[in-house]
């Protein structure tokens, strides 16, 4: 059995992406960085689930 570094993520990642992007789509006045955390908290995810999403989904200022 192969061992992978990367996991498939969960049904609960999946959904709270789903809804992230919708939320960009209807929450214009909020940044990205407060939808995460109220993401975060309503789907209750774990340390390495918040550092997943904050590493992809996190607008970088370059």
């Amino acid at each position: 059995m192969a061992h992978h570094s990367l996991h498939p993520p969960s049904d609960k990642i999946k959904k709270a992406i789903i809804e992230f992007s919708e939320l960009l789509l209807t929450s214009p006045e909020k940044t990205r960085w407060q939808l995460l955390q109220l993401i975060e908290l309503k789907y209750d995810l774990s340390p390495q689930e918040c550092e997943f999403l904050n590493k992809h989904l996190r607008e970088e200022k370059k």
